[in-house]
């Protein structure tokens, strides 16, 4: 399976945030544990308003939680 072609800082964020679980991020975001998992390894792309929600969650603009990088073509 291919990589998404974005990647974040959500782990990060999550071990800053007094060590904060996927269970508990999920819970403030309205998702899963696993889609929480599936969103950091990059195996899922997040709705727009998830991410702004996981964004929101840590207090940090979306472009520092999420990072886009064009495809080569």
């Amino acid at each position: 399976m291919a990589r998404l072609p974005f990647t974040n800082d959500i782990r990060t964020l999550r071990f800053l945030s007094n060590e904060m679980t996927q269970g508990e991020l999920g819970e403030r975001v309205g998702v899963t544990r696993q889609t929480i998992a599936a969103i950091e390894q990059g195996k899922y792309s997040p709705s727009l308003e998830v991410a702004f929600r996981i964004a929101r969650t840590f207090g940090k603009p979306l472009e520092e939680v999420f990072q886009w990088t064009e495809p080569e073509k």
